[in-house]
């Protein structure tokens, strides 16, 4: 399979913003998460200093930063969005699908490349110089289009599988506010009681620890017969493992008090704090560190499954932990904190209620997982084999359909223009001078000229179809993205040129036509600019 630099396929595009009336949709990196798009209403005045690029329909965007795997391929629906500067943007030609490249910008070969040509100390990201030596393979257009309809079916049941386990998620969170909120008209006959009165009535029944020289990471092993727990056991408000650490049981009898037994609840108090679980029956021999509190729950009041969801979902909770915290954003708790804490304690039948529809749902949503986990594990031999060219695509169906076929673009495009040329705008004597509004005005107009002659008689004139082939070859030959930018200076200087250039007979004015009865030419209120015949 042959790789081509990524710039000879897709090359830059996205113009800078102009000015506007009323609000934009803008786009920043944060935005962008997963399958989910969010946007903020910006105006022209009031808009963030990275909020300065416009995009169009086929052009796909990637975050420049290392580490951050977000890409987009802008669509109709998405056309005229503002982003931030922290996206590259560029325009797949006629020799590269949209879809196959947004695709190919997602996989780990892509990353691997991007990373090795990031710079900076503080926030490592791409410029356009790395841009610029990043290649991609690139296999005939039928066979980007049957890659993008594979790698496309898969990614869309990994999505599928993701949104039914958050619909999961809110159907438990349903359950839990159904029967213990205020909603529940046997609510306010609940005692309200501490979580310390729900506790086990031994001693240590609550605690924290081990701290200090009493439990070092030095005495941690890969393998062996004593579970260590950690934050990594409940981030996710659900038993998982991490990182498996184990002590001897020489010293898990010499840390007796700090023992953890299945049932137990354990609570982060550091790092990630609030989050909650359940240590499973399967864990036996187990002991604390000093990142968790853990509970012995007398069983006759409370059923831990309750208890847990209750810590890390039951917004009642949540604001007492942010009380005692001095109104902080939760930057350490303690055992106090949690042994004071009140909840209702409803009948532990309807606790125990509770608990087994969480174990069907976690049963429901292990499946799931697992099967997610099976689909990103399918995705990932299928991209690295379909990149290598190692897979036989002959039986992959050729679906040349709008979703998987942008509108395949030679840049630039005239409107009007049925068979689109390719403009080549001359380079300048000296590109670093550039930077002199002198030398830019000049090479400007020069640009334009050589725009207007290869267009040819009679072709439509588009004055921002032009702005934004000039501005990516200025972002061709400079790197420096905010400098190196077309402003609105540049632009007026264009608008200055054009009405000349009607002045002078370069350029005619006519109107759209709006349809022509019996051939009698109706004419639409729009100005239509034309390249008028020099000879």
């Amino acid at each position: 399979m042959k790789h081509e630099l990524l710039l000879n396929v897709a090359p830059f595009s996205g113009a800078r913003v102009l000015e506007f009336e009323g609000f934009m949709r803008y786009l920043s990196t944060g935005d962008l998460q997963n399958e989910s798009i969010s946007f903020v209403d910006i105006t022209y005045k009031d808009r963030p200093s990275r909020a300065d690029i416009a995009v169009k329909q086929g052009d796909v965007l990637f975050a420049r930063m290392k580490g951050t795997k977000k890409v987009l391929e802008i669509d109709k629906e998405l056309t005229g969005i503002v982003v931030s500067t922290g996206f590259a943007v560029v325009r797949p030609t006629n020799e590269c699908n949209g879809k196959y490249l947004a695709i190919y910008i997602k996989s780990d070969d892509f990353e691997r490349q991007k990373e090795k040509y990031c710079s900076g100390a503080i926030q490592p990201a791409i410029t356009n110089a790395g841009i610029k030596k990043i290649k991609i393979p690139l296999p005939s257009l039928d066979d980007q289009i049957r890659i993008a309809t594979l790698l496309s079916k898969v990614e869309n049941l990994i999505s599928r599988r993701r949104e039914q386990l958050k619909q999961l998620d809110e159907l438990l969170k349903s359950v839990f506010l159904e029967m213990f909120s205020p909603a529940n008209r046997n609510f306010e006959t609940w005692p309200l009681v501490e979580i310390k009165e729900l506790a086990a009535k031994h001693k240590g029944a609550m605690r924290t620890g081990p701290f200090g020289s009493n439990l070092l990471h030095s005495e941690f092993s890969s393998t062996g017969d004593v579970a260590v727990m950690g934050i990594d056991n409940a981030v996710h408000n659900r038993f998982t493992w991490g990182d498996q650490r184990f002590i001897t049981k020489e010293k898990y009898k010499e840390l007796g008090s700090y023992r953890i037994y299945p049932g137990d609840v354990i609570i982060t108090i550091m790092g990630t704090i609030g989050c909650s679980a359940v240590i499973p029956d399967d864990i036996p021999l187990a002991i604390n560190t000093k990142h968790l509190a853990a509970i012995t729950l007398d069983r006759e009041l409370a059923n831990p499954l309750f208890l847990s969801y209750s810590i890390h979902s039951n917004p009642y909770i949540r604001k007492q932990f942010n009380i005692k915290n001095r109104g902080a954003i939760m930057s350490g708790l303690n055992l106090t904190i949690i042994k004071e804490t009140k909840i209702r304690r409803p009948p532990i039948r309807l606790q125990n209620q509770f608990a087994g529809i969480h174990l069907q749902i976690d049963e429901i949503k292990s499946h799931y997982q697992q099967s997610l986990t099976e689909l990103n594990n399918l995705y990932g031999v299928l991209s690295q084999k379909v990149f290598k060219g190692e897979l036989d695509l002959s039986q992959v169906p050729l679906e040349k359909n709008e979703e998987l076929i942008q509108e395949q673009v030679i840049r630039p495009v005239p409107k009007g223009e049925e068979n689109a040329k390719t403009i080549n705008l001359p380079d300048p004597d000296d590109a670093s001078a550039l930077g002199k509004s002198e030398v830019r005005k000049e090479l400007i107009e020069n640009w334009i000229n050589a725009y207007i002659l290869q267009l040819g008689s009679g072709a439509e004139f588009v004055l921002k179809d032009f702005f934004e082939v000039a501005q990516q070859k200025v972002l061709s030959l400079l790197d420096d993205d905010e400098s190196s930018r077309l402003g609105l200076k540049e632009y007026d200087q264009i608008k200055d040129w054009v009405f000349k250039a009607i002045e002078h007979g370069k350029i005619s004015q006519t109107r759209n036509i709006v349809s022509e009865p019996d051939k009698e030419v109706v004419y639409g209120n729009q100005i239509i600019l034309k390249t008028v015949n020099q000879e």
